[in-house]
């Protein structure tokens, strides 16, 4: 008769951060969804400026 023992480790999986979700504070993800507002923004001002053929300024009147 043969004894065998049986050894089980126990195995968790890693703690992905969801890096698209909505947090409040100086967090990486507040970060990343500052970078892509901002350039959301600057691709809206220099649309402007090609399409009205004035300065982001001008258009709106500032200047």
């Amino acid at each position: 008769m043969t004894n065998t023992t049986a050894t089980t480790t126990k195995v968790t999986a890693p703690v992905i951060e969801d890096r698209n979700a909505w947090r409040w504070g100086f967090t990486p993800q507040a970060e990343i969804w500052n970078g892509r507002l901002a350039m959301i923004g600057f691709l809206a001002a220099v649309l402007i400026e090609l399409f009205s053929g004035q300065g982001f300024l001008h258009f709106w009147g500032i200047l």
